[in-house]
């Protein structure tokens, strides 16, 4: 992660965290009435209130829409899987700065005592919800440490662990991968991160088992100055998982919107995926927003992302 978008989440958490965000289920994007829209929701309604959902084609092709727990990051742990649940999801992605409850202080992250990770599976499999990838997470060199954090990974059953990890770790994580059963992709944070373009992946997978691959975060792409679906090409057979955004430009910059909305040209990006035969995750990262329109937002891209899997078959 560079320092400029380390400064920028920073922001952005302590900017949602300032609003007092608290947990919300997507009413208006369930069919509530516009009049109820604007009403604050909790996080214990969403099991009764469960969004009806036809994933069925994206399912054919092997696609599995995950939740960032990045993107509800004003939540809690327990909070987060029961939005995500009630936005008609099966999967959430774990994030190690996420907070697990409101009655424990404690990260999501590997460093959970035993009797914490079984509180968050047993949350996750009350909700019907599995866990997707872990991360974005640093993994670090010495050996013994970095096998706590494939432990973990393998422990809550997800498919990957997004990372940054460098150049020079990959043959040591390659070997740990394979004993695990757990892919590492890695992650492209904006330029100057070291990732930040398909050819810096490229080369650092060279040589590697197809365990190693990447994390392609979409909107990055387009952040770095490179085009999105060319990336994809370039990667064919080694794309692991997906941060999936569409973005515009905003400003200096560039924001968040609902896919199929922006200039990320989503459509030509799954098409892609579908050519190449992709079977994975797809996690939902969206940074703009919070509260009832961040969650009306998720549930759009939800909708597109449905309709368009049914229409590629």
């Amino acid at each position: 992660m560079s320092d400029k978008d380390y400064t920028r989440r920073q922001f952005l958490d302590a900017s949602l965290k300032a609003a007092g965000a608290a947990a919300f289920v997507p009413q208006f994007a369930l069919g509530a009435g516009p009049a109820e829209k604007d009403k604050p929701a909790t996080a214990a309604s969403p099991a009764s209130r469960k969004a009806a959902r036809d994933d069925s084609a994206a399912e054919k092709l092997g696609w599995r829409l995950s939740m960032c727990s990045y993107t509800l990051r004003a939540m809690t742990f327990i909070e987060a899987v029961d939005a995500t649940a009630a936005l008609g999801l099966k999967y959430l992605d774990i994030h190690p700065s996420m907070t697990l409850s409101k009655d424990s202080k404690a990260k999501t992250s590997h460093a959970l005592t035993d009797e914490l990770r079984q509180q968050m599976k047993k949350k996750l499999q009350d909700a019907g919800l599995r866990a997707g990838s872990y991360g974005v997470v640093g993994v670090p060199a010495k050996e013994e440490d970095a096998r706590k954090v494939l432990a973990f990974a393998k422990e809550m059953g997800v498919s990957a662990i997004n990372c940054e990890a460098k150049p020079d770790q990959l043959a040591a994580l390659d070997k740990l991968a394979e004993e695990f059963g757990v892919n590492i992709a890695l992650h492209n944070h904006p330029k100057p991160a070291t990732y930040w373009d398909a050819d810096t992946i490229l080369k650092a997978v060279e040589g590697r088992s197809k365990r190693i691959g990447a994390c392609a975060d979409t909107g990055h792409w387009k952040r770095s100055g490179v085009e999105p679906v060319e990336c994809l090409k370039k990667l064919k057979g080694r794309v692991i998982s997906l941060h999936f955004k569409d973005v515009i430009e905003a400003g200096k910059g560039w924001q968040d919107v609902p896919w199929g909305t922006g200039k990320g040209d989503v459509k030509g990006l799954l098409a892609e995926l579908k050519n190449q035969g992709f079977q994975g995750v797809f996690g939902i990262e969206y940074e703009h927003g919070r509260g009832q329109e961040l969650l009306d937002d998720v549930a759009k891209c939800i909708r597109f992302f449905d309709q368009t899997a049914a229409d590629l078959k």
